[in-house]
């Protein structure tokens, strides 16, 4: 599980903020605006938040009439997680065992205690969850269209 993968790395720590990644999907997120806002944030951690376009196209309708229409708006689903986090070490003490998930009890908790801050990011962000997001990902970096691409 997420939490358990996590565990793995405290040996590795020390008194350093550290970041963690899903590594299932792709953004331009500049990592040192991130860490600077975490550490300006006092928070035990940060999570980048993420508007996602929506899967399917979006309708507003009056009786019969359609009053709006817009395929696949981004933003439609409010704000999620979008798997680029800065973490303090003591995160880790949020974590029970292996079996913990990252995104249920430790996130939760640290959401009640005031201590999960939200870095806004208003860039390219996708995941890569299926063989459409893996298709459509692949299109952009064969085609030198890649945002997440900085060298």
């Amino acid at each position: 599980m997420t939490g358990g993968r996590l565990l793995k790395v405290k040996k590795y720590l020390d008194d350093e903020p550290f970041c963690m990644t899903y590594g299932d999907g792709l953004g331009d997120v500049d990592i040192s605006r991130l860490v600077a806002f975490h550490n300006e944030q006092k928070s035990l951690a940060t999570v980048t938040a993420v508007r996602p376009s929506a899967r399917f196209g979006s309708m507003e309708l009056k009786d019969s009439m359609v009053t709006r229409f817009e395929e696949k708006p981004i933003g439609e689903s409010g704000w999620i997680n979008g798997g680029f986090f800065v973490l303090s070490p003591k995160v880790i003490d949020y974590i029970e065992n292996d079996m913990t998930i990252w995104e249920r009890a430790p996130l939760e908790r640290l959401t009640a205690e005031g201590n999960l801050s939200a870095y806004r990011h208003d860039g390219f962000w996708h995941p890569m969850d299926i063989l459409r997001d893996k298709l459509y990902l692949e299109k952009l970096w064969e085609s030198d269209q890649a945002p997440w691409k900085a060298w």
